[in-house]
């Protein structure tokens, strides 16, 4: 693993403006790996130029074309899987085999299916006497979040590609060299220069400098709701385009007449994902009062087994926040199960896989995104109350639901205030839209609603 020690501008490896760095740290045996540039307002406008410059080419290739570029990405990233996979697990920390299968796999999932939809969108239409096209909306400014480096990477840059949009990437800066490994996918891939851009740094410097340019057209955010009021208010000042993909708190909820073994087995495995540290991760559980103690059970035992496969958090700042939350939890009423605040590891971020029961909808630990391996079991009266408590929140971006028949799942599912709904345990789906309600977010991404995003409307008149 080598890391760059310039910025992917414009199809080269350029020397960044300054001489500062960022420490990447591997959050397992906390052990700096790699130093890469600190990015500045200087660094994020030479992108911009550059991904500016390139627009008009970009935009004008035939659809047919930019996919036959995306498929040779798809392709690149494919070949080089067991790599990047190596890179996510050093400087994220996750096991390998997730490493491989998730966050990798995912990605390069998604990549072939914006290959595919380049090649067969819509991009005009005849409406009565008018034709209608659907045109790229220019420079994209892309900022991603560190839980899922690649996936998230790649979930802006292809369809914004597919849609002839060029791209500025602002990574995070605790992952940079996944997003690094993905710039020379890029340049392997044979994609035209100053099409996508990287620059590495900071986001209250680099990260700013980029939602702010007045060269960018449309600025897609994935991390925080704070940090996306932000970017919203910035963008909204310049009549700017954005696409915020934000928190979550999602409600997993358990009919009385649901596989009770299955839904809470299933439950824990979905927290105690990637640690916790999915944004869509079910982390309340709402479990009729019928069937509390029984579940609160089944929850301890599946999160006990996950004391040795999971791996850390990012870092020293997430794993203190996450004690933090389990502290409070216990200090609010909260009856610690499993797991706890203390450490059990000497060296590395590690959290305990952890279960709280008679959590309440007004407690800290209901209402706030966690970001670890942390469930909250919340007890229900009927399915009213239970509606009252999955909705009682700011956020609106996942949930699931489970009942002996799915028709009793969907009607409730129907009535959540949230943009994605696991019925029964069903299937991720790569070409189905996701986003947010409420303070989850503004837009979709996947599929062709991601592709959407991208686009911008002019209808001629005959």
């Amino acid at each position: 693993m080598k890391a760059h020690d310039g910025m992917y501008i414009d199809g080269e490896w350029r020397p960044a403006a300054t001489a500062d760095t960022i420490a990447v740290v591997n959050p397992a045996d906390e052990q700096v790996i790699a130093h890469v540039p600190a990015g500045t307002a200087e660094d994020v406008d030479a992108a911009v130029r550059a991904a500016r410059t390139a627009f008009p080419g970009w935009a004008a290739t035939p659809p047919a074309e930019r996919a036959a570029h995306l498929a040779a990405l798809r392709d690149v990233l494919t070949a080089r899987a067991d790599e990047i996979a190596e890179t996510v697990t050093a400087e994220l920390g996750s096991p390998l085999s997730f490493s491989q299968k998730v966050q990798v796999g995912l990605p390069i999932a998604v990549a072939g299916s914006y290959a595919e939809l380049a090649a067969t969108y819509a991009f005009e239409e005849k409406v009565g006497n008018s034709t209608v096209y659907q045109e790229p909306v220019g420079v994209v400014g892309a900022i991603t979040p560190w839980n899922y480096p690649l996936h998230q990477i790649v979930a802006k840059v292809a369809p914004a590609l597919a849609a002839g949009c060029t791209v500025v990437l602002k990574p995070a800066e605790d992952t940079p060299l996944t997003a690094q490994s993905f710039a020379e996918a890029v340049d392997e891939a044979g994609i035209p220069a100053g099409v996508f851009n990287l620059v590495t740094g900071l986001g209250p410097v680099a990260g700013q400098a980029l939602a702010s340019h007045e060269g960018v057209d449309l600025v897609s955010f994935t991390g925080s709701t704070a940090v996306g009021r932000q970017i919203g208010a910035t963008a909204g000042a310049a009549v700017k385009r954005v696409a915020l993909e934000l928190g979550g708190k999602s409600a997993n909820v358990i009919l009385p007449s649901a596989d009770l073994a299955k839904a809470v087995n299933v439950g824990v495995a979905n927290v105690m994902s990637n640690s916790g540290q999915t944004c869509s991760a079910w982390t309340r559980m709402l479990v009729h009062a019928s069937q509390y103690e029984e579940a609160v059970e089944l929850a301890a035992d599946a999160a006990a087994k996950y004391g040795e496969r999971i791996g850390p958090v990012v870092n020293a700042k997430q794993q203190q926040r996450v004690r933090s939350y389990i502290e409070t939890g216990v200090a609010e009423g909260a009856r610690l199960v499993t797991g706890g605040p203390e450490v059990p590891r000497e060296q590395g971020y590690f959290v305990s896989p952890t279960v709280l029961a008679d959590v309440t909808p007004e407690m800290t630990v209901a209402q706030e995104e966690i970001f670890g391996p942390v469930l909250a079991i919340l007890r229900y009266e009927d399915e009213e109350d239970a509606l009252r408590i999955a909705n009682g929140t700011v956020y609106g971006l996942a949930g699931a639901v489970w009942a002996g028949e799915e028709s009793e799942a969907v009607a409730f599912a129907r009535r959540l205030d949230t943009g994605q709904v696991n019925i029964n345990g069903g299937r991720f789906n790569p070409l189905a839209p996701f986003g947010g309600y409420k303070q989850s977010g503004v837009g979709r991404e996947l599929g062709s609603h991601g592709l959407s995003e991208y686009l911008q409307t002019k209808s001629l008149q005959f």
